[in-house]
């Protein structure tokens, strides 16, 4: 059976991450190894991840590193480096799998033809859920694929995946396209799946993933609906990253 990678980019997650850790230690198969890699945090971040890596070393080998280089894209390349499994698995932080996960991982990419996947992210918060911003990053998944790419879309199975889906791949795969471009300040996921699906088709698994809706609680509804579609409409027109950044702060 493939062994499951999970690779988790951190920085001042304190408020989110015991929870996170905590629901992967009852994932039934466990992954291989559960690699953080922390971009710098000044809370308590480390001493959490250090404390689930010394308390549940035995059930699952996990690693604490610091990243040589700050940014999400460079911090899960490296953590791709450290990983030992066939398949890697990119997760957010704030974001909540299912417990059978590494077999919904595996049976994916048994599939000869197919190369990534990831999940449909439902956003919520203690006392919402946002349906619909869960159904526009759905069905975003889909029509973004379209646009960008209409042949690969019909012919190659290509979709576009964003990192609250928890993107997973096979390792070869994943190299052979050159990994996460650290060059881009956000949408290097979806970036990767412009180049990943050269090489195969990219699923979305019909099961959900519950990731945090902190982004809106601090923006609200309108104001996010607005960004998310401003910054996804200006990626598919060309515009650098690099700009589309300064609408796209950092929130935790």
């Amino acid at each position: 059976m493939p062994q499951v990678s999970i690779i988790m980019p951190l920085l001042n997650e304190a408020t989110v991450l015991d929870r996170t850790l905590n629901s992967l230690m009852i994932l039934n198969p466990p992954p291989q190894e559960i690699v953080m890699v922390d971009g710098g945090s000044t809370d308590a971040t480390l001493s959490i991840a250090q404390h689930y890596a010394e308390t549940y070393d035995q059930v699952t080998h996990i690693s604490v590193v610091t990243a040589t280089e700050r940014g999400r894209a460079s911090q899960m390349n490296e953590g791709a480096t450290l990983a030992r499994g066939d398949i890697l698995c990119f997760l957010h932080a704030d974001t909540l799998v299912p417990d059978d996960l590494i077999d919904l991982i595996t049976q994916t990419l048994a599939h000869p033809n197919i190369v990534c996947g990831g999940f449909i992210a439902l956003m919520c918060g203690n006392q919402t859920t946002r349906w619909g911003i869960t159904l526009q990053n759905y069905l975003k998944t889909y029509f973004a694929a379209l646009i960008a790419r209409p042949y690969l879309f019909f012919c190659k199975g290509f979709r576009v995946l964003f990192g609250d889906q928890v993107m997973f791949c096979k390792q070869h795969a994943f190299w052979q396209c050159g990994g996460f471009d650290p060059a881009l300040p956000i949408m290097e996921d979806a970036e990767l799946c412009l180049r990943i699906a050269q090489q195969g088709k990219i699923r979305l698994v019909n099961r959900i993933v519950q990731t945090s809706d902190r982004r809106l609680q601090q923006w609200g509804v309108w104001k996010a609906t607005l960004i998310y579609h401003l910054i996804g409409w200006l990626w598919l027109m060309g515009v650098p990253a690099k700009f589309l950044k300064r609408f796209y702060e950092e929130i935790r």
